[in-house]
């Protein structure tokens, strides 16, 4: 007597997909309410598994760590600054010299990391440097690398992109503004000074 074969039940795999995807923005809302209540250094996944009502095991399945839970939340920011980039008005958008729009894309990361430093020192703090391997930081590191290249054609662009990145990790610039008492002006002036400085010197 032959197997009979199970029928495919597309409405099994479209639950699935649900649940996954409500699982998914229950871990993100839980996160991102408990940082910004305790601040993210003071949160566990422990107590973000218990506020989505999710248990620990499915939050490490999906976002690995604390660390890819910062990232997914900085995936938002993310996009609203590439929009910004694409299709915004110069300087930071089409449109201004290469100097011009690289200090601007600086000066908005800046005040992006004053307003999410805590989060973006998680999004940093995973093992084996996943930050620098993520899509939030290539897409900085591509930009900054274009606009380097038309201004410096002849300059090592790749290196000097990480380079005027390094100024912004956010560990140092916590440091800068708690433990030496920067303001956040002053450190974003000196970020986008040092950005032009690079975009406009010459090649040694």
């Amino acid at each position: 007597m032959g197997t009979r074969s199970t029928p495919f039940d597309p409405g099994t795999h479209g639950g699935e997909r649900a649940d996954a995807a409500r699982n998914r923005r229950a871990i993100l809302d839980a996160a991102s309410a408990l940082f910004a209540e305790r601040g993210a250094d003071c949160v566990t996944v422990d107590q973000i598994a218990e506020a989505a009502g999710v248990g620990k095991g499915t939050i490490y399945r999906r976002f690995t760590d604390r660390s890819g839970l910062a990232m997914a939340l900085l995936d938002q920011t993310d996009r609203e600054l590439q929009h910004a980039i694409l299709r915004g008005p110069p300087p930071i958008g089409p449109g201004a010299p290469a100097g011009e729009r690289l200090a601007a894309f600086i000066g908005a990361l800046a005040d992006l990391l004053e307003r999410h430093a805590d989060l973006m020192s998680v999004a940093e703090s995973g093992s084996g440097g996943v930050w620098y391997r993520g899509n939030v930081y290539a897409s900085y590191r591509l930009h900054v690398e274009v606009l380097l290249r038309e201004a410096r054609p002849d300059a090592d662009c790749a290196t000097l992109a990480d380079m005027v990145l390094a100024p912004l990790a956010a560990d140092l610039y916590r440091h800068l503004r708690d433990d030496r008492g920067l303001e956040p002006e002053r450190i974003r002036v000196a970020a986008v000074e040092a950005a032009t400085l690079v975009a406009g010197a010459p090649t040694a």
